[in-house]
Order: C-alpha cells, then structure tokens, then sequence
C-alpha cells in the first residue's frame, strides 16, 4: 500500500468511508426516508406514513406505468439478448466482421440517449416504418439503448467458448441447433445472465430517450417519477414510487443471480 502506518491507512479508510457514505449511501437513505414522509422541514421527516406507497398501488396511472417498465424492460431485454447472441456467435469466426460489428453496437452507448430517442423517433414516425405514438416505439428505442450492454458480455464469452467441446457434440452426431442448444447457451448462461441484468437495470430507469417517444398512454416508471417532482407537488408520492422502482429491478437482478447460480451447482 502506499500509506505504509497503521494510523495513515486508518485516516484513509476513514475518509474513503466518508465519501461512500454521503455519495451513495446517505442519498438513497434519504429517499427512502421521503418515501415515508409526510413533510420534512428539518433534518428528518416531521411525519411518518405509509399513504405515499397507498397512493402508488391505488392510482391507476401509477399502477399503469409499474406495467409499463415492466414490460418495457422485459421486451427489450428478450430482443437484445437473442439480437446480441446471434451477432456474436455469427462473427465468431471472422475477426474483421466482429470489429465492424463491435463497432456498431458501441454507437448507442458513445452518443447521448435524448440523441438515441430524437433519432429513433425521426428513423418510425414516416413510411415505410411508422410507429410513432405507439408501443412499439418506446420499446424499439429501448432496445437500442440496452443492446450494447447486452452484446459486450456475450460477445466477450462467446470469444472465450471452448470449440472443442461443440466438435466433440458434433462427432456424436449432434446437429447445430442440438449443439447449440445443449453445448453453446449453457456455456454462455453466465453471461446472458449477467447481460440481462444491465439491460434489466438500464432499461427500468431510462427517462431521457423514453421522454422523446412514448406515447401519452404508455408512461413508465421514470416519466411518472418526474411528473411527480417536476413542479415539487407531489414530491413524496415520487420517492414512494422510486423506491417501488428500486425495488422492483432489485428482485429481478436477483433472480437472474440465483438463476445462474443454481444452473452453475447443477
């Protein structure tokens, strides 16, 4: 270590320790705070209630938008991973293919998501491919904006695939759809897996893009959230909602964990 006396890493861990608290943790803590507040004119909240998260699981709307991202988020995760694993097991044998296609992929990511949404939105709102004011829209936007995150781990492990293992499969007699259903996904379960987790994760909270083309009946978490703080007025109702949110894309990294985890014991 750099800091070589007990007292010096000591201070060093205890400043690094500050940090993390009042960057990470203390926010989040308030939110959750506000989330059960009724009004907060001090240091903590003058009133306790559980009414914010009532009002979230009554309100139509709301309840309409917990649909929404749900269903955003698990569309376009579905496409990006089968888009993904197919671009990336396509260029698997032909390096300068799988640079154009890095390349590609990585556009998304390199430019601001307001810009994704402007283009999705100018690319389907004339023929032959109109779909503006509609679903579809939102979730084609959201896949270009997770199918990056999607395509860097899987393509990453499908370089480090053992060929061997599908040449053994094949020499039994093992057609390439058998091959790759027992040989290749499993071998690339980790990795779809954690690939979901990013899309999963990314997709619940993207507000920016999701503002440029949803539709006004398809509103999801994150345009509820701001609608509620925008103006201040309904402020708590919000972190109520955001820490539904939170909760939700929590339970689904969860999941996609425990799933790979068993599938790695077996």
């Amino acid at each position: 270590m750099l800091v070589r006396s007990r007292m010096g890493r000591l201070v060093v861990h205890s400043i690094l320790a500050v940090i993390a608290v009042m960057v990470f943790a203390l926010p989040f803590a308030i939110l959750v705070m506000g989330a059960f507040s009724t009004s907060w004119s001090g240091v903590v909240p003058s009133g306790i209630t559980l009414g914010n998260f009532q009002a979230v699981f009554t309100e139509s709307a709301t309840v309409g938008a917990i649909i929404a991202s749900v269903i955003s988020a698990g569309v376009s995760t579905l496409i990006a991973l089968v888009v993904a694993t197919v671009a990336a097991l396509s260029t698997r044998s032909a390096p300068r293919m799988r640079r154009v296609v890095d390349t590609l992929f990585l556009l998304p990511v390199a430019v601001p998501s307001v810009a994704v949404g402007l283009a999705v939105l100018m690319a389907f709102s004339a023929p032959p491919f109109t779909v503006n004011g509609t679903v579809v829209i939102v979730l084609i936007a959201h896949t270009v904006l997770v199918l990056a995150l999607a395509y860097q781990p899987i393509s990453a492990a499908v370089t480090r695939l053992e060929p061997s293992f599908e040449e053994a499969a094949a020499a039994l007699g093992a057609g390439r759809l058998r091959v790759l259903r027992t040989v290749t996904l499993p071998a690339l379960r980790p990795a779809l897996a954690g690939a979901a987790a990013l899309c999963i994760a990314m997709s619940m909270g993207e507000l920016t893009a999701t503002m440029m083309v949803a539709p006004p009946t398809w509103r999801t978490m994150p345009l509820q959230i701001f609608s509620f703080t925008s103006r201040g007025i309904r402020l708590y109702e919000g972190a109520a909602l955001a820490v539904v949110l939170m909760l939700i894309t929590l339970v689904c990294l969860l999941v996609l964990q425990r799933a790979t985890l068993t599938r790695r014991h077996r």
